[in-house]
């Protein structure tokens, strides 16, 4: 059975930072291309994050710069350091595979306001 536990959401003023976890079970991990998406209300859910199988990372131009993801295999974690946040970061962060499964865990807000 897979399950994404994600964690680590929080209020957080603009400027600051976040740092997300996810930890991964019942998939082959090493395996697997991760990503963090994130979704708005009504809105899709957008990939923000890329770790490849050997570490390469891709990001979008909205988080070029301020985010970072990483991944340990031996935990089955991905993690999702963000700094310089801003208003528009706010919404529910997840992990999953790339391509996604069918499956996703209940995510984690994150919301930057003052």
């Amino acid at each position: 059975q897979v399950q994404l536990a994600e964690s680590g959401g929080a209020l957080v003023q603009p400027g600051g930072s976040l740092s997300l976890s996810c930890k991964a079970s019942g998939i082959n991990f090493r395996m697997n291309p991760m990503g963090w998406y994130r979704q708005v209300p009504g809105k899709q859910r957008d990939l923000v994050a890329t770790i490849t199988t050997t570490g390469f990372t891709y990001y979008p131009d909205s988080v070029k710069g301020r985010f970072t993801i990483s991944r340990d295999n031996a935990k089955n974690t991905v993690y999702l350091q963000m700094n310089s946040l801003k208003p528009e970061d706010t919404a529910v962060y997840y992990c999953n595979a790339i391509p996604a499964f069918g499956f996703w865990g209940q995510g984690t807000q994150v919301t930057v306001s003052s």
